[in-house]
């Protein structure tokens, strides 16, 4: 698929998504640009793992800014965004693959909880819908 395919079909995956289907979205993106800044960091490809924890850290940005900090749980999403920033900045500076993987670990925990969160929401407003 070339490179003007593949924005289309994002762009209209962006624009119908429902809210947390965005949020997946982020969660995958941050992942994958992670896994890539890792690559980077093994293959010596550092201008390429600089971009990738860049875009992490652009993502981490943008779930940060989503947050309604009157929750609990927004609470502590922020500190542990505000956490894998942190290491993503260090394994940037230093080379740190393991800090890298730690984020990759913490991020997939997170979107898979969100996920299954989701579908127990959806499943239980459908029930409710049919009461």
């Amino acid at each position: 698929m070339n490179q003007q395919a593949q924005d289309t079909y994002l762009r209209m995956q962006v624009n119908t998504a429902a809210p947390w289907e965005l949020t997946a979205m982020l969660y995958n993106g941050c992942i994958k640009f992670m896994k890539q800044a890792k690559q980077g960091i093994q293959s010596k490809n550092y201008e390429s793992k600089n971009i990738n924890i860049q875009k992490s850290i652009d993502i981490l940005d943008e779930l940060l800014s989503t947050l309604k900090m009157e929750y609990d749980v927004s609470k502590q999403l922020f500190s542990l965004y505000e956490y894998m920033k942190n290491r993503l900045f260090q394994a940037n500076i230093q080379l740190n693959e393991s800090y890298i993987q730690e984020c990759i670990e913490l991020m997939t925990d997170l979107k898979d909880t969100w996920i299954q969160s989701m579908k127990q929401l959806h499943t239980q407003s459908k029930v409710q819908a049919q009461s």
